[in-house]
């Protein structure tokens, strides 16, 4: 069991790793949300009731894309990294129109931006900014214009959701900071072993 699980951690270290730093921060941070998303459809069940099934697992769709952004990457390093960009808006977009705009949701839209800021570099402007712009467009345009969900909860389920999902959205923010952190060296660092 321990080997099966060194093979796997092995398989997606290798997976992820790309010469380009900024990509294979994206694929680590693609893989961490492609690994989350099978088990959403369960933390909504957990908080909110079953009673969104069989349409939770569309959740599921985003699976694939955010699984390929090493992929694609490994081909083409920006192509990996503006898949990601979409894929993770899109994903909220699509989420949001699926549980409704009270389960918050939304706010994942603010990590999006986060990391569509973080994954270009300094000559990628013209593209970042738009990335990075959109999940702000998508909720200026897109807030309260949804229509109605396929499944409506309860006030009290909404209220869950929401406190559930501005928890994720938090953590996910953190964790897309500690990675990407790891791509700047510290000067008091230098010289210490």
């Amino acid at each position: 069991m321990l080997s099966t699980l060194n093979r796997t951690r092995t398989w997606l270290a290798d997976y992820a790793a790309n010469p380009d730093p900024l990509a294979a921060t994206g694929n680590l941070v693609a893989l961490v949300l492609a690994g989350n998303t099978p088990f959403y459809p369960i933390y909504v069940a957990v908080v909110a009731g079953t009673g969104g099934m069989p349409w939770l697992l569309l959740t599921l769709l985003s699976f694939p894309l955010f699984a390929l952004v090493p992929a694609l990457a490994r081909t083409h390093s920006l192509l990996g990294r503006i898949a990601l960009s979409l894929t993770a808006t899109g994903n909220t977009v699509f989420c949001t129109w699926l549980l409704g705009v009270p389960s918050g949701i939304e706010l994942f839209l603010l990590p999006c931006a986060t990391l569509s800021s973080l994954l270009f570099r300094r000559s990628e402007r013209l593209l970042m900014l738009p990335l990075a712009g959109l999940p702000v467009a998508a909720y200026f345009f897109l807030h309260d214009r949804y229509g109605a969900p396929p499944h409506a909860y309860q006030p009290d389920a909404y209220a869950a959701l929401f406190s559930m999902n501005a928890i994720s959205a938090a953590m996910i923010s953190i964790f897309i900071g500690i990675v990407f952190s790891g791509l700047f060296t510290d000067p008091a660092d230098s010289g210490k072993p």
